[in-house]
């Protein structure tokens, strides 16, 4: 199976929780982060303040958290494909942090 590979270049906040992120390819998508931030990893993030600590890594071309909290630039990408799943993962994450 190839996996495609694509590169977060630059990305704006929207609203809380919301950034328009933007690709090497020229395509952005609207991603409302706010159903996954669940867990040990992606909790804290509900913390606005903290959300909005999100930095461009330009070595991995991803964003990323102070945490240590990212995303796959691909996941980012295909966003309206994992959306779904990826929010139920998160209730799952959201269990075992129980």
């Amino acid at each position: 199976m190839e996996h495609e590979i694509h590169k977060v270049v630059s990305f704006d906040k929207v609203d809380p929780f919301t950034l328009r992120v933007n690709f090497e390819d020229g395509t952005s998508q609207l991603i409302d982060f706010s159903p996954l931030l669940r867990g040990k990893l992606y909790g804290p993030l509900r913390d606005e303040s903290f959300f909005d600590r999100v930095k461009l890594d330009r070595e991995v071309h991803t964003l990323v958290w102070p945490n240590g909290a990212d995303f796959d630039p691909s996941v980012l990408h295909d966003w309206p494909q994992r959306q779904a799943s990826l929010e139920r993962l998160a209730k799952k994450w959201e269990q075992d942090a129980a």
